[in-house]
C-alpha cells in the first residue's frame, strides 16, 4: 500500500526554514478532517446536528465557532457549514443526526489541505495577496471567509496566533510557493 502524502508535504523543510525568524511561521497541518454540512438552519435536522457538534450552527455570516476537541464549525453560506476537525474525526454521527431528512453531510477532506500562517507578520504576508481587511478588529478569531489569496480560492480562518488557510489540494503547491516567496521580506 502506498504511503499517504499530504498535498504540501514537499514544502515541510522550506516552511521550517522560512519560520526560523521571530515574525512568521509557515506549516502545513495535514490530514485535518473537513466535513461539508448542508441543511436548512431552521429545520429540526439542524438542531440535531448542532446537538452532535455541541454548538449551534453559526447563523451569522462569516463566523466560526469552536465546538470542543479541536473541532471548529465555519459558516460558508445561509445553509452551508464546514466542520474542521482533527484527523480521524468520524462524520457518521452527523449523518445519523441528519437521517433521511433533506440535507447532506459530505466528507471533503481529500479536497483540500490546511496551511498555517502564524506569527506577528502573518497579517502583513497575507495582505499581499488578499483583498480582505485582515485587521483583528474586523477579521479576528471567530470569523471566517471564503476568499481569494494570490488568485487561489481559499477558506480563511483567523486564530489567536495567525490564520488557517484551507486550500484545494490541486492548488497547495502553487499557494505554498507563493507564501514562501511573499515571506522572504518578512523573515527576520
Amino acid at each position: 500500500m502506498a504511503e499517504r502524502r499530504s498535498p504540501a508535504a514537499a514544502y515541510t523543510g522550506r516552511f521550517e526554514a522560512a519560520s526560523r525568524g521571530e515574525g512568521l511561521r509557515l506549516a502545513e497541518l495535514p490530514f485535518l478532517t473537513h466535513v461539508n454540512v448542508r441543511v436548512d438552519p431552521a429545520s429540526p435536522a439542524a438542531g440535531d446536528i448542532a446537538d452532535v457538534l455541541g454548538v449551534p450552527l453559526p447563523a451569522e455570516p462569516c463566523t466560526a465557532v469552536p465546538a470542543g476537541s479541536g473541532v471548529t464549525v465555519a459558516w460558508l453560506g445561509p445553509d452551508e457549514w464546514l466542520v474542521i476537525a482533527p484527523e480521524g474525526y468520524q462524520p457518521e454521527l452527523l449523518r445519523k443526526a441528519l437521517g433521511e431528512r433533506h440535507g447532506s453531510i459530505v466528507d471533503v477532506s481529500a479536497q483540500r489541505t490546511t496551511l498555517l500562517v502564524a506569527g506577528p507578520r502573518a497579517r502583513d504576508l497575507l495582505a499581499h495577496g488578499c483583498a480582505l481587511d485582515l485587521h483583528p478588529s474586523v477579521f479576528g478569531p471567530g470569523r471566517c471567509a471564503q476568499t481569494v489569496l494570490a488568485r487561489a480560492q481559499v477558506v480563511l480562518l483567523p486564530r489567536q496566533d495567525g490564520f488557517l488557510v484551507l486550500v484545494r489540494s490541486s492548488f497547495a503547491a502553487y499557494l505554498s510557493e507563493w507564501l514562501l516567496d511573499a515571506a522572504t521580506e518578512h523573515v527576520t
